[in-house]
């Protein structure tokens, strides 16, 4: 029954992408290569995305052509991981919160309150001796990541309550990604998680399934959760980045040459990404605060830091390896201390 249905996403999935695509020219016999993601056409992913299918599609576009899919077309984050494991389609973005599912080195980078400061955060990002041990290691699961985006930091926002300290959330039920770090994150700062798919929070916020999330400033605005959401709570508890994977077997069947127009690529989606994502904070909040009537609140981290540290002493101590990733990143975070 579960390969049955498996065999049905794969099917449904493609049958989409036919749709989306139209029936092409006979003539045309270019490798169609796929990229699948949950924003919408606006987001600074997708202007990411866009610019690395401009510049494929330039230099390689006698063989290939690449295909940018957003808003969940081609199913949810984890749907489409999986489909990227089988080569159903090529490329997929995928919040590393979900990825501690695929491999739980991954949980380090969903640790609240791993980096100092943003420029801690870009820094260590950017160090492939931070990065490559974990990047590599779903390799043996048919993908591997091939570089990092951007998406701020993470606080809270709710309906009808706003949280200044951790005593707050208590009774709410916080919506978090699908990660059992950010489930255990949700329990040590006393409120209730539930995890559950992004493009299904508008309407559990709307219906008050849900008191309230966690994410950054554009899911007020590029998602519309302003609209419902009055209170948000510069906590900024997570900085977590968005994983951007590549089917293993496709990378591997390029060539020499292929390939490093792809390497070049991956860094145009991060370069361009980057600097989309600085703009595209300031005017959601900007608009949050002026058009949907959003109050930003400010309240003293310190009691959300103490509260949580222990989820740092357990992860490491189950994983063990990551001790000296979580080092190097220590040494970051001296150079790049909060507030500099």
């Amino acid at each position: 029954m579960k390969r049955a249905k498996w065999i049905a996403l794969i099917c449904v999935v493609m049958l989409s992408v036919g749709t989306l695509s139209g029936c092409g020219s006979a003539e045309d016999d270019r490798r169609v290569i796929r990229i699948g993601h949950n924003q919408s056409t606006s987001h600074p992913t997708h202007i990411g995305l866009t610019a690395f299918a401009d510049y494929i599609n330039e230099n390689l576009g006698d063989k290939y052509k690449v295909e940018v899919y957003p808003s969940e077309l081609l199913g949810s984050q984890t749907e489409m991981v999986q489909l990227t494991q089988t080569g159903a389609i090529d490329f997929v973005v995928a919040s590393n919160a979900i990825m501690e599912t695929f491999s739980s080195n991954y949980q380090i980078f969903n640790l609240p309150y791993l980096f100092a400061s943003s420029e801690a955060y870009h820094a260590a990002m950017d160090d492939p001796n931070v990065t490559d041990s974990i990047f590599l290691t779903t390799e043996q699961a048919g993908f591997i990541a091939v570089t990092w985006l951007d998406a701020g930091s993470r606080s809270f926002y709710t309906v009808n309550k706003p949280i200044n300290s951790p005593s707050d959330l208590k009774g709410l039920k916080i919506r978090v990604q699908q990660s059992p770090t950010n489930v255990e994150m949700m329990r040590l700062l006393g409120g209730t998680a539930t995890p559950m798919g992004f493009g299904d929070v508008y309407t559990a916020l709307q219906s008050q399934i849900i008191d309230g999330a966690e994410n950054n400033e554009l899911a007020l605005t590029d998602n519309g959760h302003g609209d419902v959401c009055k209170y948000y709570s510069y906590d900024m508890h997570q900085m977590v980045p968005d994983i951007v994977l590549a089917n293993y077997d496709f990378l591997e069947s390029l060539d020499e040459d292929e390939r490093a127009v792809f390497d070049e690529g991956f860094q145009i989606i991060n370069t361009v990404q980057r600097e989309a994502w600085e703009e595209a904070v300031e005017a959601a909040k900007d608009k949050a605060q002026n058009e949907q009537g959003v109050e930003f609140l400010y309240p003293d981290t310190a009691p959300f830091q103490e509260a949580v540290m222990p989820l740092h002493e357990s992860v490491l101590s189950e994983n063990p390896e990551l001790q000296p990733i979580y080092d190097l990143i220590q040494e970051y975070n001296a150079m790049y201390p909060s507030g500099e």
